[in-house]
């Protein structure tokens, strides 16, 4: 067996990426996505991939997967019935949660607050308490807590939740109950707030103990059916960008509620690589949503929270920000406004937008598209055919609504709306974060990035814009060129004055020594490991933390105090300096290597891209028509200068080089798109 295999689920689409490991060559396939049952898209991708290497599933020997399964439980509200044990007297934990409503001061009197994962009628109280300081100040009462634990059984629940107050810092009571819980609820799966979250903050760790619950029964059964199926080993992406089994992701769901975006950006930051830009801004926009994150050196931001909806948990992910602005994304006028508006619904992948010619009506980003011209005939080698009757059809009844002369107009104000909307999330995650986005360049991918990077990249200012081969299978190439990972933590409250060198030292190695046996555990050799460290640290005073990385090589307090207030400088532009610095938690992550995928090297060809022209078409730009030469991305070679307007076609992505720019083929196989006085 001698491929590897990449899979990601989209709103829209499935992507599989088969790997030859010898030879580095890889084969694609791009598939409707199936959202009843995600399971039959992703074999229908891999069937499709088989035989364009001309091999077959028996010669595949790993599967490795970035699935939204967990993500979607959430947003559609299909979880599993939770039951929660908490301490006497925090019964009602998830009801009272923080005190934080978003939006404005009108947000207090229109926001409808979010029911709880755990219903308060599936929430009981265990008689016991732990203090601060982990000594047992109430023993655990096991005969009473036997007895609520067969009422919420007869209840119906389908998972059970079990968060104690400060058992992060002893789990006695905590791995008693979960014992208790498989002789009284046998077969009901239970997730233990000292394993998933061992920090600090009873709100934070309870709610995201319950968010695991909530998705494990389904997590649980769908990767147990794709292990089935495929008869191979299977890892699931997690959301900071590693990979772990599929035995430990069923048992910790809640790493990868953003199992998907982190395929992207695992595979942007691969591209990137090659084409010699370490820091950059990623950009996936799919057929749902668009997700953006940033890269600094090579490696992703890593935030500590990962918001799904209205759900926010503790748990690590790369900092994605995520719109509802997508190829499928429904452009409307409200009555009331008479302005345009463009998502956050979307048509999905069925009926999809008007163009695919399967019963949608609605006007969406992608018939804007096809009006404009922009697109080719056919998506997706084939897969779907493009009508653009319908397409203008649906964008009419925009043109109409607002009063405009022409098709082509109401088109462009779509188009422009959602580059705005898309605009808006990359300033999230660069200049609201202190970053300037002329200081990046600009990864675009996803069946519908490449189409609209060029004018992402003039909103912004960051050059190069990098479409990387393959754009739309880019989160299936970052989810097969991604190793394995773990991660442990301990919250460990002192001020820096109560500490010493050699014991934050000491705290580190025995964290790693966590992290490390998790994977030596997969087979993967300490010698090949990667580690990295992490502190939660403050101002003494203050009620949040900000998180740091550091090296343990060399490593003071001094220094770490210095990384902290470097970052707390360029967040909040102020020190508190007659604060002392305090400790609050400690984390250490070992990372597997990266599978060995041999680059694309290009033929060297010169500037001239002619022997890729495959047609002319017309197409609509700032008001007028133009004439835009179209390439065949598989042609163009090394050194060759596409000038705008250009179409760049290829099978899972259409690019879209606008006048006054111009894409250099790089001899990686990536194209940078620059202005025209740049690129020459």
């Amino acid at each position: 067996m001698r491929y590897r295999l990449g899979v990601d689920v989209g709103g829209t689409f499935t992507d599989v990426l088969l790997i030859d490991e010898d030879s580095g060559e890889s084969y694609r396939a791009k598939t409707p996505s199936t959202p009843s049952d995600q399971s039959v898209g992703v074999l229908n991708g891999i069937d499709k991939v088989c035989a364009a290497a001309g091999t077959s599933i028996d010669e595949i020997s790993q599967v490795l997967h970035g699935t939204t399964v967990a993500t979607n439980a959430i947003l559609e509200g299909k979880g599993a019935t939770v039951g929660l044990v908490t301490t006497q007297g925090f019964r009602q934990v998830l009801q009272i949660a923080r005190s934080f409503v978003p939006g404005g001061l009108a947000g207090w009197i229109i926001w409808p607050k979010p029911e709880p994962l755990a219903a308060l009628e599936n929430t009981v109280e265990a008689v016991e308490r732990i203090g601060a300081d982990g000594t047992i100040v109430t023993p655990l009462d096991e005969d009473d807590l036997r007895g609520k634990l067969r009422t919420l059984g007869d209840s119906g629940i389908e998972a059970l939740a079990v968060a104690l107050i400060n058992s992060y810092v002893r789990s006695d009571h905590e791995d008693r109950i979960a014992a208790i819980a498989a002789e009284e609820l046998p077969g009901i799966p239970v997730s233990v707030s000292s394993r998933v979250l061992p920090e600090l903050r009873e709100y934070e760790r309870t709610i995201t103990t319950v968010a695991n619950a909530y998705v494990q029964p389904q997590v649980a059964r769908y990767l147990e059916n794709m292990g089935g199926r495929l008869n191979k080993r299977l890892y699931v992406l997690r959301s900071d960008g590693g990979l772990a089994s599929a035995p430990a992701a069923a048992g910790n769901p809640v790493s990868m509620l953003l199992s998907g975006p982190a395929g992207g950006v695992s595979g942007a930051v691969w591209a990137a690589a090659q084409a010699g830009h370490p820091d950059l801004l990623t950009f996936d926009m799919g057929g749902t949503s668009t997700d953006v994150a940033l890269v600094q050196a090579g490696v992703p931001r890593i935030g500590r929270e990962t918001k799904v909806g209205d759900l926010t948990v503790r748990s690590a992910s790369v900092d994605v920000r995520t719109v509802g602005a997508g190829g499928g994304s429904v452009a409307h006028v409200p009555e009331l406004t008479k302005a345009l508006r463009v998502g956050p619904q979307s048509a999905g992948a069925d009926p999809g937008p008007a163009a695919y010619g399967k019963g949608g009506t609605d006007p969406t980003v992608t018939d804007a598209n096809v009006v404009l011209g922009y697109l080719p005939s056919e998506l997706a080698g084939g897969e779907i055919s493009l009508d653009t009757d319908a397409a203008r059809a649906a964008v009419g009844a925009i043109a109409d609504a607002m009063g405009l002369g022409s098709v082509e107009a109401a088109a462009a104000g779509i188009v422009d709306i959602v580059n705005e909307n898309m605009f808006g999330a990359l300033r999230l995650v660069s200049v609201q974060q202190g970053y300037d986005p002329r200081d990046f360049a600009l990864v675009a991918f996803g069946g519908a990035g490449p189409l609209h990077a060029n004018a992402l990249g003039k909103l912004t200012g960051a050059w190069p814009v990098i479409i990387p081969p393959s754009p739309g299978v880019l989160c299936a190439y970052g989810d097969a060129t991604t190793g394995l990972r773990d991660e442990a933590a301990r919250t460990y409250i002192r001020r820096f004055s109560e500490l010493t060198d050699d014991e934050v030292r000491g705290l580190c190695g025995e964290l790693a020594g966590q992290a490390v046996a998790a994977l030596e555990a997969e087979g993967v050799d300490r010698a090949d490991l990667a580690l990295t460290y992490q502190a939660d640290l403050r101002y003494h005073g203050q009620g949040f933390e900000i998180t740091v990385a550091f090296d343990l090589d060399g490593f003071s307090l001094a220094g770490l105090g210095a990384l902290f207030d470097a970052e707390h400088e360029r967040l909040f532009s102020f020190l508190l300096e007659k604060n002392e610095r305090e400790l609050v938690s400690l984390r250490a992550a070992a990372t597997g290597p990266r599978p060995h995928v041999a680059p694309v090297a290009l033929v060297e060809g010169g500037p001239d891209p002619s022997g890729a022209v495959r047609t002319t078409t017309t197409i609509h730009v700032e008001g007028s028509s133009v004439e835009a030469t179209v390439y065949d991305r598989a042609k163009l070679q090394a050194g060759n200068v596409v000038p705008g307007p250009a179409i760049v076609t290829e099978m899972d992505s259409t690019t879209l080089v606008l006048p006054g720019h111009a894409a250099t083929v790089h001899p990686s196989g990536s194209l940078l798109i620059r202005p025209s006085e740049e690129a020459s």
